[in-house]
């Protein structure tokens, strides 16, 4: 299915005529349950163009949650006037259980036996005056959408983004890539419409610059990366925006395909990775694969921020030699830093930074400081202290950094994506213990894959666990915690003694988010006993230690 940019426009109109006669508005907002697809984004379309807002919600609420807890809190606090999903029959569950107040259920088809909703054709009407007096009211200050981000706490937050935060961030896109205006960019994407990334800055760089978006049903998990690569070896994208879990699942089929890597590479401009810190082994691996390719490296940028910016706070453009810049403060945006804890803690002012949290005046007051800078959360230092033009690096989370016993401070954000580099490919991702500890730890999410390329003589069908115990997974683990330790650095930038976990991470508790970050507080509460037994004396038998 296709959509011209001309064919959009028609159908918001009529859209946007359809939620005007129900009444939506910023009280009554339209909620939108399922994934990426052209109905969602033209539902997305006609609110805005309207001045109504909407709020996508992470289908994994829906999808892999057991209780719909998240989704029935953030109905409860939206009180929405129109709720969306793609499929009646995908969506059931979560459609049964929870109430949404009365507000309208619209389906693009399987409607469940019993269950009154409205058929997504049925969602237009004329567009009249009405909508062109409505559209000409909306403003900077017009709220465009809710983005609901968790924190330590899982306890959903809306935040607002107005119309100001999400213009200012493409305008600063365009002024930092001049390019775009050249060659409008092609871009393949499986990034979530409900994460401020795929939405606020992929969604609408392809909006703002003519250009053409493939949307990506693959996800960087086993039986949907191939998804991936299939769209990849029919597009070649001009600019390829992933998170670091996403590259680490397609790399090993762009070193084995040839055919994948002289499309992937073919027309590419840009490799854009954000959301998490890119371990530099991954780095390393995109570049070799550029110069097998093309014969030179394919230049490679990052950007920091939140969906509480909308989501560009610092760009990188200009060309990085290694991972972990995230470059300087985009135009128009203001960047204090403030000792915190032996680190820069980073602040952030400017016409991308939202106004608050939705009916949360308590969490609006805390998220900024005295001078209306908002807190973000995230440290950085500068990549070279003698000259600031080089940019910033990401120094991790102030929230997750801890002290050992000794009272010097571990560093979680710099030490995990060491490990995980060290420990490939055994570590999927990696949780920092040691609070209060003689010394650091890890408690390893495995990466089964990996852990059975490790072990290839075991059946293809033995337990996890079974493999986790293998001794040749062991060692791998043991010898990547020594080169931690040999690097130097002393107690706080190694871990001595490790956990290999087969229990993945749980959206349910707030352990991972569905663009795959880990929540180290959350992992820490939920699996105390596990940390318990990294640290019991005499040492459990699955402990690895140094």
């Amino acid at each position: 299915r296709r959509l011209t940019f001309g064919e959009a426009l028609a159908e918001a109109r009529a859209i946007g005529a359809a939620l005007l006669a129900r009444g939506l508005s910023a009280e009554r907002p339209a909620m939108i349950l399922s994934d990426n697809a052209i109905d969602h984004a033209l539902l997305a379309l006609g609110a805005m163009h309207v001045g109504v807002p909407v709020a996508p919600i992470s289908p994994a609420y829906s999808l892999m949650s057991k209780d719909f807890a998240k989704v029935k809190a953030i109905a409860g606090l939206l009180q929405p006037g129109l709720v969306y999903a793609a499929d009646g029959a995908k969506f059931a569950g979560v459609l049964g259980a929870v109430d949404f107040g009365g507000a309208e259920l619209v389906l693009g088809a399987n409607a469940p036996a019993g269950l009154k909703a409205t058929s997504f054709a049925e969602l237009r009407a004329a567009p009249g005056p009405e909508v062109d007096r409505a559209f000409a009211a909306v403003g900077p200050d017009t709220i465009a959408k809710f983005l609901f981000t968790s924190g330590s706490t899982g306890e959903p937050k809306g935040v607002i983004n107005t119309q100001r935060m999400l213009c200012s961030n493409q305008q600063t896109i365009r002024q930092l890539w001049p390019f775009l205006s050249e060659k409008p960019p092609v871009i393949v994407d499986w990034l979530p419409w409900n994460h401020t990334f795929g939405a606020n800055h992929n969604f609408n760089m392809v909006l703002a610059n003519g250009g053409t978006l493939y949307i990506d049903e693959g996800k960087p998990v086993p039986g949907l990366i191939e998804k991936t690569v299939a769209n990849l070896r029919e597009v070649s994208p001009t600019i390829y925006f992933n998170v670091p879990r996403g590259f680490d699942a397609l790399i090993p089929f762009l070193e084995q395909d040839d055919a994948l890597r002289k499309n992937f590479f073919g027309e590419l401009q840009l490799i854009f990775y954000a959301a998490a810190a890119l371990p530099q082994n991954l780095w390393d691996k995109l570049e070799d694969l550029s110069v097998r390719e093309r014969g030179k490296r394919t230049v490679m940028v990052s950007s920091w921020g939140a969906t509480e910016t909308a989501p560009m706070v610092t760009s990188v453009h200009y060309e990085i030699e290694r991972a972990g810049v995230i470059g300087l403060p985009a135009p128009g945006t203001e960047l204090k830093m403030v000792p915190n804890q032996g680190k820069l803690e980073l602040r952030v002012r400017g016409p991308n930074v939202t106004p608050g949290y939705w009916k949360r005046p308590d969490l609006t007051r805390e998220a900024f400081d005295e001078e209306g800078f908002y807190r973000i959360g995230d440290a950085g230092r500068f990549a070279d202290p003698d000259d600031p033009v080089k940019g910033i690096e990401f120094d991790g989370r102030i929230a997750e950094d801890f002290k050992l016993m000794s009272g010097v401070w571990v560093h979680v954000g710099a030490i995990r994506v060491k490990a995980l580099a060290a420990l490939a490919p055994v570590a999927q991702d990696i949780v920092v213990t040691g609070h209060d500890c003689e010394e650091a730890g890890f408690l390893v999410f495995a990466n089964p894959p990996g852990c059975r390329a490790l072990s290839p003589d075991l059946p293809a069908d033995a337990p996890l666990d079974r493999v986790l115990a293998d001794p040749r997974v062991v060692a791998h683990v043991r010898a990547g915690m020594a080169k931690l330790k040999e690097e130097g650095g002393g107690s706080s930038t190694y871990a001595a003694r490790a956990l290999l976990m087969a229990e993945p991470p749980s959206i349910d508790a707030n352990e991972i988010t569905d663009k795959g970050y880990i929540n180290q507080r959350a992992v820490l509460a939920r699996r105390a006993a596990l940390v318990e037994r990294l640290y019991a004396e005499p040492p459990d038998a699955a402990v690895i230690k140094l």
